[in-house]
């Protein structure tokens, strides 16, 4: 059998005109000038010795860089313009081999680590200060077999790079709703997108993973190889490696779906609310909509009600239909539209490098005073765009049981999140306090959350949320990662650093 594979941005051999190379052979010819401080893995400082630093650079096929040379300042910046920290050392690595000996010179120097994949990290634990950052943001690359529904995908990719891949085919699985973000941490925290009612979470479509462990080895997980690890990959993030690179399942949905925003008058917000509730609770799980409730800088605030169809247009249309009688909009934006279109629409508003800020919690029962909150409690700022958003939920994501993989949280109706966002970083302290404040009155409204949007998560919230997975994490920590070398993460304590937390 012949298979078509398509490869995306595949980091290949440098040839020696290629930016790639001469930025390799920069950084090898820096001369390293002394001793370099650094970061332990359990805070404090050490030194790194010049002829160790080396040593490591030369390990290495893609560059090592430090502090004031060429390209760190731009290899430390993620997303998230409000995270401005400055590791010591920023290993861009080329591929898994890189990948193991910087996993291995952290390990053997007690250096902090960082782990950066698709940098799309909201609480920016993707980068840290004087600790060693991992980066696999060069490792970017998707083959695809159109027969066997498969996509190879490697670990610094991005879901645009997905998603485009397999749309050559007319394939696809649930890859997030901003295109930009990495599908490594998307992934691992579970992976929501508009697909997710009809196909699952991203994490559910997993055939197999690659996974570079803290004791230097890269490791094959699946259904049929590394069950435990394969279980634990599957929604507990970083906590027990670096995942290189991601086998998914595909499916097919054509490459035209029906889709785009219906927009209503702030004036209508609860009526809206009201209705979408009512509603998501009707419909099959093909057709998945989302709420948000939006103010940009300086505008006027509106509320949206964004459509994803998958299947014949005829049905599609008929399906939508309550959504557009129930009230008059202010504009319909639902039409037939390339897939990957609909997947791309949100990046100019999500770009990288403004300051983000963002709570969620689930919400499992809609209670009438959540909607009450929601509504008083929004308030518009000229200087930040401030969105409210109920994530769609259920369907393919209920069917499968809370203790199937690490990821538990497959009850709830809705993700709710609240999101600021601003260009001014002096007004940083102000904007994190209005949203703390707003969502201090709708926590309580919520059980759990999804960690891939939290910030600042405590060891007794991060127990919590894992509920009854754990006690198996640990298990899992204690094998893989005793060292608890991967920390920077909704992190799983080892049981000798829990024991040691206990007793302190």
């Amino acid at each position: 059998m012949q298979r078509r594979l398509f490869l995306g941005s595949m980091l290949g051999a440098a040839a020696s005109g290629t930016p790639l190379a001469r930025a390799i052979a920069a950084a090898a010819a820096t001369p390293i000038s002394g001793d370099l401080p650094a970061t332990r893995l359990g805070g404090g400082e050490t030194v790194l010795s010049r002829a160790a630093v080396r040593e490591f650079r030369a390990s290495l096929r893609g560059p090592l860089l430090l502090p004031g040379e060429d390209g760190y300042d731009r290899a430390r910046q993620v997303w998230n313009g409000m995270i401005d920290r400055r590791p010591a050392l920023i290993a861009r690595c080329s591929g898994p081999a890189d990948v193991v000996s910087s996993v291995e010179f952290a390990r053997s120097n007690d250096l902090l680590v960082a782990v950066r994949s698709g940098g799309h990290s909201t609480s920016g634990q993707s980068v840290c200060d004087g600790g060693l950052m991992i980066d696999l943001s060069a490792m970017r690359g998707v083959r695809v077999d159109p027969r066997a529904k498969r996509a190879w995908v490697a670990g610094g990719s991005l879901l645009g790079d997905l998603d485009r891949e397999s749309q050559f085919f007319g394939l696809a699985t649930t890859a997030g709703t901003v295109s930009h973000t990495g599908a490594a941490g998307l992934t691992l925290g579970g992976g929501f997108g508009r697909l997710g009612r009809r196909l699952g979470l991203a994490c559910d479509n997993l055939a197999s993973i690659d996974v570079a462990t803290a004791d230097g080895k890269v490791l094959r997980a699946s259904s049929n190889e590394n069950r435990d690890l394969f279980w634990g990959m599957r929604g507990g993030g970083g906590n027990f490696g670096i995942a290189t690179a991601f086998e998914y399942r595909l499916h097919d949905i054509g490459t035209t779906v029906l889709g785009g925003p219906i927009i209503y008058p702030f004036s209508k917000v609860r009526e809206v609310l009201d209705f979408y509730v009512e509603f998501a609770q009707t419909i099959p799980d093909e057709l998945n909509v989302d709420c948000a409730i939006v103010a940009p800088p300086g505008g006027k605030p509106a509320v949206i009600l964004e459509v994803c169809y998958a299947g014949d247009p005829a049905v599609g249309e008929k399906l939508i239909q309550p959504i557009r009688s129930f009230s008059k909009p202010l504009v319909d934006q639902v039409k037939l539209m390339p897939y990957l279109k609909l997947q791309s629409g949100g990046d100019e508003a999500n770009g990288p490098g403004r300051n983000y800020y963002i709570k969620s919690g689930f919400v499992h029962d809609v209670d009438p005073a959540l909607f009450d909150t929601m509504v008083n409690g929004f308030t518009p700022d000229p200087g930040r765009a401030t969105v409210m958003l109920l994530q769609q939920l259920g369907g393919a994501i209920r069917q499968v049981r809370p203790d199937a993989t690490a990821f538990p949280h497959r009850n709830a109706q809705f993700d709710l999140l609240v999101l600021g966002g601003w260009d001014d970083r002096t007004q940083n302290d102000y904007h994190r306090t209005w949203i703390r404040s707003f969502w201090s009155e709708m926590e309580p409204y919520t059980r759990g959350y999804y960690f891939n949007t939290q910030i600042g998560d405590s060891q007794a919230q991060v127990r919590a949320n894992f509920g009854d997975n754990y006690s198996r994490l640990v298990k899992l920590k204690d094998r893989y990662d005793p060292g608890n070398l991967f920390r920077l993460n909704a992190n799983v304590l080892p049981s000798s650093s829990a024991s040691s937390a206990s007793s302190g």
